[in-house]
Formats: structure tokens, C-alpha cells, sequence
């Protein structure tokens, strides 16, 4: 308890004001821009649109193979990650056990600040929590990719679809799951850009302000005014509208239908 206190101590306002913008920034980019008009005008709702696409198309295949394959692709990607992150956890917690060394090393990086050993560890407990959420992430992306596989192997073939609606309903049901498992993979993926934010309050506390804001500013231009997304946003059939979730989209989807409309 006295440990945890000096160490609080030590924390200058710099270093406050550095945590809480940390945090306000990578957990309220989730909740600000990812949900609700922002977040589908973004690279998540265009690309929810495309799922629900790859949703339709999948029960007129007879035997969805190539479904199979793209799915494949995705939990490999997941997979990748998620080792990878189990290494970097085990690489930090063995840093933890070797604090004096690390000391000595950012003493003598150019602009770094004089801390503690009891300092150090904090900073390197937040890295490891940065890493151990991204792993959660990515595990829980990779169980819902294969809640993903089941819905596309129970999914019936078009010509045994009871109705239109049911098709539409199933189609929807994929879509969504898609959708979650790839919000989660970008979340953790999120974690990482955030990770080396965080690495960078070893040199100096301004420092780890300006790199949170530098990430999220990267973030947020990839998100919402990369070139890709104008491609995604141009060329995204506007027939296929009518069968996104809900009632509150159609209006959206009417005004961007009549732009590209009008624009071809």
C-alpha cells in the first residue's frame, strides 16, 4: 500500500493529465464514433453494407465453398494476431522482472525523464493491460468468425428458401455476425496503435499526450477520410440498401442512393 502511494506521489500533473486523455480517447473513440449516424458513415457501417452483400449472395451458391474460404482468410488473420499478442504480453511481464535494467536504459535515451523503478512498473502494467485487452479481443473475434462458419453452413440453399423473407431475415442474421466479429478484430487492432501511444510515456509525459492524439487523429482519418473508404462508398450498389438493419437507416440510404445516382 505504501508503494502504491509513493508511486502516486510521483506522478506529476503532466503524467495525470496524459492518463486521463489516454483513456478518454481510446475508450471513447469506440462509444463516440462507432455507434449510432458517425459511425455509419464510417469505414464500419460501409463495410457492414458489404457483408450483408456477401450475406445475399451466399445462399445462391449451392455449395457455399468460396464462403467458406473467405472466412478462412479472416480467422487466419485473427489467429496471427492473437499469437503474436500472447508473445508480447510474455515479453513484457519478463521486463517487469528486469525494472533496473530498463531504468538505466531510458536514462540514457535523448529528452527522457528521471522516474522511479516504481514508475517504470506502473507504466509497464498499463502496456501489459493494453495487450491483455487486445488478446481478448481478438480471441472473441475469432469465436464469433466461427459462429459465423455455422451460420453459413446451416444457411439454405436460395431455391430451398421458404420465402424472401426468410432469406432476408438470414441474410441479416450473417451480416450482423460478420459484423461483430470484425468490430472486435478492429478493436484489438485499435489496442495496438493505442499500445504504441503508451510506450511512448517511457521518454516523457508530453510525449505520450502527443502521441494519444496523433494516434487517434491517424484512426480517425482511416476510419471516416481514407481513400478507400470513397471507393467503398462510391461503387457500393445502392439497390442493396433496402435490406439494411433498420428503419432508422432508410433515410441515409435514400439521400446516398440518389447521389450516386445522380452522379453517374
Amino acid at each position: 500500500m505504501d508503494d502504491l502511494k509513493n508511486i502516486v506521489l510521483l506522478l506529476s500533473w503532466v503524467d495525470y493529465l496524459g492518463i486521463a486523455l489516454f483513456f478518454s480517447c481510446w475508450m471513447g473513440y469506440r462509444f463516440v464514433l462507432e455507434r449510432g449516424e458517425i459511425g455509419r458513415k464510417g469505414l464500419i457501417g460501409i463495410t457492414h453494407e458489404y457483408r450483408l452483400q456477401w450475406a445475399m449472395e451466399s445462399a445462391a451458391r449451392e455449395i457455399p465453398v468460396a464462403c467458406a474460404g473467405l472466412t478462412s482468410n479472416l480467422m487466419a488473420s485473427v489467429s496471427f494476431y492473437a499469437s503474436t499478442t500472447i508473445y508480447i504480453i510474455a515479453g513484457l511481464f519478463a521486463l517487469v522482472g528486469s525494472v533496473e535494467r530498463l531504468l538505466s536504459f531510458s536514462e540514457d535515451m535523448p529528452f527522457a525523464q528521471a522516474v522511479s523503478s516504481g514508475l517504470i512498473e506502473l507504466k509497464l502494467i498499463l502496456l501489459i493491460f493494453i495487450f491483455v485487452n487486445a488478446y481478448f479481443k481478438f480471441t472473441w473475434s475469432l469465436r464469433q468468425f466461427n459462429f459465423l462458419c455455422i451460420l453459413i453452413g446451416g444457411s439454405p440453399y436460395h431455391g430451398n428458401m421458404p420465402s424472401e423473407e426468410y432469406r432476408v431475415k438470414t441474410a441479416k442474421r450473417m451480416a450482423r455476425v460478420n459484423s461483430c466479429a470484425g468490430n472486435e478484430f478492429n478493436r484489438g487492432i485499435r489496442s495496438y496503435y493505442y499500445g504504441i501511444a503508451a510506450s511512448t510515456w517511457f521518454l516523457h509525459p508530453v510525449a505520450f499526450i502527443v502521441a494519444t492524439i496523433w494516434v487517434t487523429y491517424i484512426l480517425y482519418v482511416r476510419d471516416f477520410h481514407s481513400p478507400v473508404l470513397e471507393i467503398l462508398r462510391d461503387t457500393y450498389p445502392p439497390e442493396l440498401r433496402n435490406y439494411t438493419q433498420g428503419s432508422d437507416e432508410k433515410g441515409v440510404n435514400k439521400q446516398e442512393g440518389s447521389v450516386q445516382q445522380s452522379s453517374r
